[in-house]
């Protein structure tokens, strides 16, 4: 029998890269979308083609058109939207319906894409998070007490928020994030704790897995960028009632920062996130995505009506259904990426020195290194990765500055951003007067 064929709709982030590190070795025959022909899924022993397109997020209706001619010309079973495509197919759903992609629908997209929205969301089910206010212009500010997080509406890696400690710092977000063009803004209290994320995969509202994790070492953005996996019962119940609201299809992660397992909500990514310590746990999540593209029914959970207990359900002829845990992985795995790490130290430490002791971190497996499991660059097991691996380092032992500045290039290649809506909306009013002549 032939090997699934899948294609990311990227290969420039951190996620494609663990996706990546996710399938290959489970069987899968993987490609890849992407501007960059360097991008750093290209290097690996399981990546067998990255084709060339055009970024998402300043010619969406390019992209798709490239996105339909390597779906047809290479028989692709699974479209797997890695990252931000994701809302580009729930959006332009009239123009790919021949593409095989599992997302959900664009109204429940706009719920969790906007952190404006995700916050009233949160509001209607009563599920934590820090105080917020929507901010207009800087007369909303005034009163506000120091400190808080300032944030756009979207954002990507980390690069629409800002930390607000001071006046200095209030004038300078203000300078970066307020514009009236691009619609207000929120400001929000810092939540306390340890920075946690429960990652679900859903069958049209029905949670088939979930993963919890915690952040071991801090990469750039700042990303969880190692990672010890945890039993946390709160947020696994809580990601499957916001699922259920949603009628949520594919992938979706919540962030959240947790005292004892009790978690404060702070951001929704509507699709899975750095699956790698998900798979070492035992969980394999971009796998499940594909055989839920692939239209597999799966075993899964759903959120009791009374918000208790989470309650199993199955295909079974009978309709029978089970209370049962959801599927989650083992606790106590860790994982780590050491081009992340590499790029936080650049980031944060800003000197070469930082750098370098970082990597003899590595080198020694101390601190988050140690009995942790490498998801980005796994030399052993695809030694092409070192290429990668080796380019980063060099990158930021030349020049701290600049390695970030690289990074952040890389994030402009998969981001979405106001721009790409209008973009789209345009291009499909047109395609749908053309289609009604």
């Amino acid at each position: 029998m032939d090997r699934v064929r899948v294609l990311m709709s990227e290969g420039s982030s951190l996620t494609a890269r663990e996706v990546l590190t996710c399938l290959g070795p489970a069987g899968y025959h993987v490609e890849a979308l992407d501007p960059d022909a360097l991008c750093i899924a290209r290097f690996s022993r399981w990546m067998r083609k990255v084709h060339s397109c055009p970024r998402s997020g300043t010619d969406p209706v390019g992209y798709l058109q490239v996105l339909r001619q390597v779906v047809a010309d290479r028989r692709i079973d699974v479209v797997l939207p890695t990252h931000e495509q994701a809302w580009l197919f729930a959006a332009a759903a009239p123009l790919t319906s021949e593409v095989p992609v599992a997302v959900a629908d664009i109204a429940s997209f706009d719920r969790v894409q906007s952190k404006l929205e995700f916050a009233k969301l949160l509001d209607e089910l009563r599920l934590p998070q820090p105080r917020w206010r929507l901010v207009r212009d800087r007369r909303d500010l005034e009163d506000l007490p120091f400190p808080y997080w300032l944030k756009t509406a979207f954002s990507t890696a980390g690069r629409g928020v800002r930390l607000v400690s001071d006046e200095r710092s209030r004038t300078r977000a203000e300078r970066e994030l307020l514009d009236p063009e691009r619609g207000p803004v929120m400001a929000q209290e810092p939540a306390t704790g340890q920075y946690g994320q429960v990652q679900g995969v859903f069958d049209r509202g029905r949670l088939v897995a979930a993963h919890t994790s915690v952040q071991t070492g801090t990469g750039i953005g700042p990303s969880a960028a190692a990672r010890v996996s945890a039993d946390h019962p709160i947020p696994r119940r809580d990601i499957a009632t916001l699922g259920d609201r949603l009628g949520w299809h594919g992938g979706l992660t919540l962030d959240y920062l947790h005292e004892q397992g009790q978690p404060t909500y702070i951001e929704c990514n509507p699709r899975t996130v750095e699956p790698g310590n998900a798979a070492a746990s035992g969980v394999n999540l971009p796998e499940l995505q594909v055989r839920l593209t692939l239209g597999e029914r799966c075993m899964g959970w759903s959120a009791a009506p009374d918000g208790g207990a989470l309650v199993g359900w199955s295909a079974a002829p009978d309709g029978g259904a089970f209370t049962s845990p959801p599927r989650s992985g083992t606790p106590g795995v860790r994982t780590h990426g050491t081009i992340a790490l590499v790029l936080g130290a650049a980031e944060y430490g800003r000197t070469r020195r930082a750098v370098i002791e970082e990597v003899m971190r590595a080198i020694a497996r101390r601190g988050c290194y140690r009995a942790s499991a490498e998801q980005l660059t796994p030399v052993l097991r695809d030694p092409p990765s070192a290429a990668a691996l080796a380019f980063v380092i060099g990158q930021a032992l030349a020049s701290p500055r600049r390695a970030t500045e690289s990074a952040a290039r890389a994030v402009v290649r998969y981001s979405l951003t106001a721009e790409t809506i209008d973009t789209l909306g345009t291009a499909l009013t047109r395609d749908t007067r053309a289609g009604g002549r």
